[in-house]
């Protein structure tokens, strides 16, 4: 509820152009629209708002949390830091049906790929600590079980190790892989779960689809637990290259790698004309 009344606030703001205002069609609901109405002092507040993309992203640090640092409940996940890359292709994913949260799909339906990319792209310049993970939970076997598939992987059942993607120090490789620390338990075993039943997809070839459908219900537990009791670096700013592969492993191709890597390679502008980055990074998708 906090969050949806924060976004049919934030349509009320006086913004201007070139980005587009946030519109939904959250007014069918009666409360909500009754709520909206019944706040005079909002309504009738003489305070200016700043024409900002702080301003502007109100809807979604209502429940991402300030400067998108992550709910204290864990379930909306942690925006600031993370590689441009990934949000753009989270938020595509969201508008094209990949990944499935009515209240996201709602909200960022109408927007623009130049407006969803400039999104990304502030949220990926905010540098805010990370909390404390918290104290490890399960069995030493357990979480052991977690450090051997994190840093090492499976070689018979053919599992990648983790860091082999999202980086030695797991703090995840710019533009398109995110880091794994600072996440609660529960919120890595909800995505990894979701990844084996079919509801969180990506661009073909869906990498992580892959790699996931071989974990078992125990290694996927075993993996969260690991991963949120460990402390984080004190440099959790995603790297540029990914590790060396180990000997006699293939790269793993995943689809929405080109869309990230024509984010980070088409300058905004050529001499006089502007490019749009978005409409370069449609051509590279599959």
């Amino acid at each position: 509820m906090r969050c949806m009344i924060r976004i049919m606030l934030l349509n009320a703001l006086p913004f201007k152009k070139p980005l587009k205002r946030i519109t939904l069609s959250l007014l069918g609901s009666a409360s909500l629209f009754s709520a909206l109405l019944s706040a005079p002092a909002i309504a009738a507040s003489p305070h200016k708002f700043e024409d900002n993309m702080a301003q502007r992203t109100l809807a979604c640090t209502a429940c991402h949390g300030p400067q998108g640092r992550a709910a204290p409940d864990g379930f909306y996940p942690r925006l600031a830091g993370k590689p441009a890359g990934y949000l753009f292709n989270q938020l595509i994913n969201f508008r094209d049906g990949r990944r499935n949260y009515a209240l996201m799909s709602q909200l960022i339906s109408p927007l623009s790929d130049d407006y969803l990319l400039e999104i990304a792209e502030y949220f990926s310049t905010l540098d805010i600590p990370y909390p404390a993970p918290l104290p490890a939970n399960g069995s030493n076997e357990l979480r052991n079980q977690g450090e051997r598939l994190v840093l090492k992987g499976d070689k018979a059942r053919q599992i990648p190790a983790c860091v082999q993607c999202h980086g030695q120090a797991m703090t995840g490789v710019a533009p398109n892989i995110p880091g794994l620390l600072g996440l609660p338990r529960d919120y890595l075993n909800s995505q990894l779960g979701a990844w084996k039943t079919g509801q969180r997809k990506a661009h073909a070839p869906d990498c992580m689809k892959h790699v996931v459908e071989r974990l078992s219900s125990d290694d996927i537990n075993a993996i969260g637990s690991w991963l949120a009791a460990q402390p984080l670096p004190a440099n959790t700013h995603a790297v540029r290259q990914r590790p060396p592969l180990p000997v006699g492993e293939k790269a793993i191709e995943c689809g929405s790698a080109p869309l990230a890597a024509a984010l980070a390679a088409v300058p905004t502008t050529v001499g006089e004309a502007t490019i749009s980055k978005a409409s370069m990074i449609a051509k590279a998708k599959p």
